[in-house]
């Protein structure tokens, strides 16, 4: 596809890889500082990404991580538009600074909606900052409706005092492949049909040494697994948080056991901080982290394409991080 704006050309979408690292970076760092920026907030400047999230995140979308170059062949936009079975988002997106207000933002979200639509997707979304009316009008005009907000939140730990937590990477292979499929099977009881498939995110934070999956067994299988990774985001920067991607629990009482199992694995490894989003639909979740001793740090707004709506799971938890 070949898109033309006024007076300049840009050619896309193409599949990014090693090489197009740098490039993504720059036009992540300068769009989300401008964002900033017009937001009142001058002296925000955004860090690049550590390269290794941007190999997660290009692995993880496959085709569906798309960039549009300029003339000159450099990176103009890019939107990641990734899909785990039946669940469909995008993000990161940007569109470079000296690019924007020519009609290319719309061009990249409606390009990931289609190649997600055409992969079969029932549920299609993306996250936003809530305070940026500007950035949700922009979506609430390509399809777009907000639904829940989607809470950031962490808690300092202590070095001692933790149980021992049961990690995927201790498992030898085969065990590895049986948990997880166990863990396909949590997601799908939990889900109404069809459902969310974890499991290539599973693979990848393990294959790329971003971090584990934590599980907790019960007498009848699998109760809860919780992906997490702590290679930090920012290039450059020490490890400094467990950061929850994914989580699933068979009830509450295993969605505790969980995220004490993972508090646990943060401090084997060294790190005082456990960082959760919580998506907000689930009042009494929200509510045991906050008695746990979690607080609030950031928000974002879960917006959902229409026709295709995020669902409740039947029962238990299920969380699911539309950001890398």
């Amino acid at each position: 596809m070949r898109a033309w704006l006024p007076e300049r050309e840009v050619q896309g979408p193409e599949h990014p890889g090693e090489r197009d690292i740098e490039g993504l970076n720059q036009v992540f760092a300068e769009a989300f500082t401008d964002r900033y920026r017009r937001d009142g907030l001058v002296g925000v400047r955004v860090p690049y990404l550590n390269p290794q999230i941007w190999r997660y995140a290009l692995a993880d979308a496959g085709e569906g991580a798309m960039v549009w170059r300029d003339e000159r062949g450099r990176i103009a936009a890019f939107n990641i538009a990734h899909r785990s079975g039946s669940e469909g988002w995008m993000g990161p997106l940007a569109v470079r600074p000296d690019r924007q207000g020519m009609g290319l933002g719309k061009l990249i979200v409606r390009s990931a909606v289609e190649w997600l639509v055409s992969r079969g997707v029932a549920t299609l979304g993306l996250e936003t900052m809530p305070r940026t009316v500007e950035n949700i009008g922009f979506y609430g005009r390509l399809g777009f409706a907000p639904g829940y907000l989607t809470v950031t939140m962490t808690r300092d730990i202590g070095p001692r005092g933790h149980p021992t937590p049961v990690l995927l990477s201790q498992r030898a292979a085969d065990a590895r492949e049986a948990a997880t499929r166990a863990a396909f099977g949590l997601v799908t009881a939990l889900s109404p049909a069809p459902s969310p498939d974890f499991t290539r995110e599973i693979a990848l934070t393990t294959e790329l040494g971003l971090g584990d999956t934590t599980l907790i067994e019960g007498p009848a299988g699998l109760d809860a697994f919780v992906v997490w990774h702590s290679t930090p985001l920012a290039e450059g920067r020490a490890p400094e948080e467990v950061r929850i991607l994914k989580l699933a629990a068979r009830d509450e009482e295993a969605f505790v056991a969980a995220i004490a199992a993972t508090e646990a694995a943060a401090a084997r490894v060294g790190i005082r901080r456990v960082a959760v989003r919580c998506q907000t639909r689930d009042e009494s979740v929200f509510r045991q982290l906050i008695e746990r001793g979690y607080r609030v740090r950031w928000t974002d707004l879960r917006m959902t394409y229409e026709g295709y709506p995020e669902p409740h799971p039947r029962t238990g938890v299920l969380f699911s991080n539309w950001e890398i």
